[in-house]
Parts: structure tokens; sequence; C-alpha cells
């Protein structure tokens, strides 16, 4: 089944590594076949990896961009994901980083990504509580 993409005047996007950005109107693409694709707002920055969900997050992305478990950043993933699952003790976001763990061994990275980014606002309650 072909994914339509709509894409904003501007509007980058990442296609199977590449970076591509689109011109000054607005544009639809058909994707027919199987590729790595990424709008910039599910982008994340090495530099913005600075929270444990963040950098499961980058190690995903990477994953889903270099094609797959044989990157190093599967190493990152397990060992971020191990160390963040052990100091969890709240039975939802368990559950979410099992259904990850589960989407990424099946290399279906897309859906663990998104997953994986349902889990920012739990992280970040946690974080402002800790913090104030």
């Amino acid at each position: 089944m072909p994914l339509k993409l709509t894409l904003k005047p501007g509007e980058k996007f990442v296609l199977n590594g590449g970076v591509l950005i689109n011109g000054d109107r607005r544009a639809d693409l058909i994707i027919e076949n199987q590729v790595s694709l990424l709008r910039e707002r599910d982008v994340l920055q090495p530099i913005e990896a600075n929270t444990p969900v963040k950098r499961i997050y980058f190690s995903i992305m990477m994953m889903y961009l270099d094609g797959g478990l044989e990157s190093g950043h599967y190493n990152d993933f397990t060992e971020t994901m191990t160390d963040f699952m052990s100091l969890l003790t709240t039975e939802s976001a368990l559950k979410k980083c099992q259904h990850i763990l589960d989407e990424v061994h099946e290399q279906r990275f897309y859906t663990a990504l998104m997953t994986c980014k349902s889990l920012l606002p739990f992280e970040k309650e946690r974080l402002e509580y800790v913090v104030q």
C-alpha cells in the first residue's frame, strides 16, 4: 500500500538517510515501496538526546535510518533501555518499554519510535518532580 506524504513549503524529511527539503510550495509525494522515512519533527539531533528516553529514541532512530540491528546503535539502545527499565516501577511505562523491545527485535523501528515518543511526557513529569 503506497504512503502519501504531504509536505509543507520548506519542510525537511529524511529518506533512506538522505535529507531532502521541499520547495516553496506544498507538495504531495507517493512512496510506493518500503523506505526509511522521517519527517523533520520526528528527527532528534544528537545534542538533544539528553535524557534516558531521548537516548533510547535516538538509538532507535539511528537503527531505522542506518539499516538495522547490526549497527553499533543497537548496543547503545540495549544498554540505555536496560538501565531505564531497571528504574521503572510504573506498570504502564514498563509495558511500553516491553513493546519497544519487541518492535526493535522485529525490526519495526518506526513503530518503536512512536511508542518511545509516547514515553516522553511520562519522563518529563518524573524529571520535573525530581528537579522541584
